[in-house]
């Protein structure tokens, strides 16, 4: 959307008024921004939200509709569901510029942005009456009318506001709204509050919230003060949290206009390119060490986030964040450039040894279950899934047909060492002991490159283990693949 000033050099509240602007709150300026939008794009709904991937008939659908019903909205999903993103993008749907009264000092401290036509503060009122239509006006950018706080830790004082002792004390009266210490909230008059975790909100905070959402007011301590602010506010949360009995009080629930849920992308191929863009932010696959990464390697990386979410070992009240694939993918292409820069190897092709040291980027992205009857460690339960990752995507790619005879090969005693230092002509060497397993490899993913035909011999070579036709044995950093 535009990022002009449409009334550029308009300084006083006379021009203004001359140039055809006109006050209008916060939702029905959204709505009308949006409706703008909508007529431009159609049905090409995903182009309002630029990089949210998988949500077009169903996510974003419901936040359009919220928007132009002018609600107040609450995201209610798992981590790793693009909930911040969101709703910071909805301040895409604001003006480039909102105008407001510039207040002198001297007039007192404004705590607000005033609306040039309504302003809500006594410093407000009386600096307009006495200016009128020469009042001077300044701009508020897009980017500055969106804030947001996380709930943990948040005080009444923080969001809402408090009494200023330093103001009581230079003999300011304890009701004069200039007594008091604005929060947050109504410091974001005219724009959009984002408040992350709800549920972990404590309950004095909510109350003050819920009277935002009910009277558009502000309350401190009871004090006979109100001001009508003008704000869209945002609400996240997880739905083990926010449906749990006590975590958030009725009232404020029963205030939200629209709870928009989020989920994690229904096909593989959404995930693989939700983590492709976000993983390849400020990380290139090309320049001096260029990096080749396999189809099947991402569909790998894919797949253990969706085994993941599905897992007995896993707590499903936490859910499995996106960050999980895209930390796993970041490393994975970290490893095979590593290997690249040492062994001379250009490009580098991550394979699956890539992905051995994956347990230090789940720290913190999967929370495991423990505590039942399954009696794994943390490392057993990653590696469980790995596993299966490996064999769901290795049947997608190899029939069963022939692999019995593959794995016999191995039943005479031999023994394959990988590994992510080892270089690509070490694979090449392997070729000539054990040919059916190759053949097989090479139909995966048809290259000359020696580089990809290790990446592929290592998918196959894991995909039998995984399948329980071979075993492996982990030494000093190597992998042994053996009966």
């Amino acid at each position: 959307m535009s990022t002009t000033n449409a009334f550029e050099g308009v300084r006083t509240l006379r021009e203004l008024r001359a140039a055809g602007w006109r006050s209008r709150s916060v939702k029905a300026e959204l709505r009308e921004n949006l409706i703008a939008a909508l007529r431009v794009h159609g049905t090409e709904v995903a182009e309002l939200f630029p990089g949210i991937i998988g949500y077009e008939s169903t996510v974003i659908p419901e936040i359009i509709n919220a928007i132009l019903a002018g609600h107040d909205m609450l995201f209610l999903g798992e981590k790793g569901q693009g909930k911040s993103r969101l709703m910071r993008q909805l301040g895409s749907f604001l003006d480039p510029f909102m105008p407001y009264l510039d207040i002198d000092p001297d007039s007192g401290d404004c705590p607000v942005h005033e609306d040039p036509e309504r302003p809500i503060t006594r410093i407000g009122r009386d600096f307009l009456a006495r200016h009128g239509e020469s009042a001077p006006i300044a701009w508020w950018p897009r980017e500055n009318r969106y804030a947001e706080r996380l709930a943990p830790g948040t005080k009444f004082a923080d969001v809402i506001g408090e009494i200023d002792p330093a103001k009581l004390a230079r003999g300011v009266s304890l009701g004069a709204e200039e007594s008091l210490f604005f929060g947050m909230i109504p410091r974001m008059h005219r724009g959009i509050f984002a408040m992350n975790e709800l549920p972990d909100l404590d309950d004095s905070v909510q109350v003050g919230l819920f009277n935002i959402l009910e009277e558009r007011d502000v309350q401190i301590r009871g004090l006979p003060v109100r001001f009508d602010l003008d704000l869209v506010v945002l609400f996240s949360a997880n739905p083990s949290t926010y449906n749990r009995s006590g975590k958030v009080i009725p009232q404020l629930k029963d205030r939200i206009g629209s709870t928009i849920q989020t989920h994690y992308p229904r096909q593989r191929d959404q995930a693989i390119d939700i983590t492709e863009q976000e993983a390849l932010k400020d990380l290139t696959l090309g320049g001096d060490d260029p990096v080749i990464v396999p189809r099947f390697m991402k569909e790998i990386v894919e797949e253990m986030a969706s085994v993941a979410r599905k897992s007995k070992y896993v707590d499903h009240a936490s859910g499995v964040s996106a960050r999980f694939s895209i930390a796993n993918y970041r490393v994975m292409v970290a490893s095979a450039r590593r290997r690249g820069i040492t062994l001379g190897e250009r490009p580098s092709v991550p394979r699956i040894s890539d992905l051995a040291h994956f347990h230090a980027t789940a720290a913190g992205k999967v929370e495991l279950d423990l505590m039942s009857s399954h009696q794994l460690t943390e490392t057993q339960a990653l590696d469980a899934i790995f596993a299966e990752a490996i064999r769901n995507v290795f049947k997608e790619y190899v029939q069963e047909h022939g692999l019995a005879e593959i794995a016999e090969i191995f039943a005479k005693g031999v023994r394959i060492e990988v590994g992510d230092m080892l270089p690509s002509s070490h694979y090449e060497g392997l070729l000539r002991r054990v040919p059916p397993v190759w053949d097989k490899a090479f139909e995966v993913n048809a290259s000359g490159a020696p580089e990809v035909r290790a990446s592929c011999v290592e998918f196959v070579l894991a995909g039998l283990w995984a399948s329980d036709m071979v075993s492996r044995a982990v030494r000093h950093g190597r992998v042994e693949f053996e009966t």
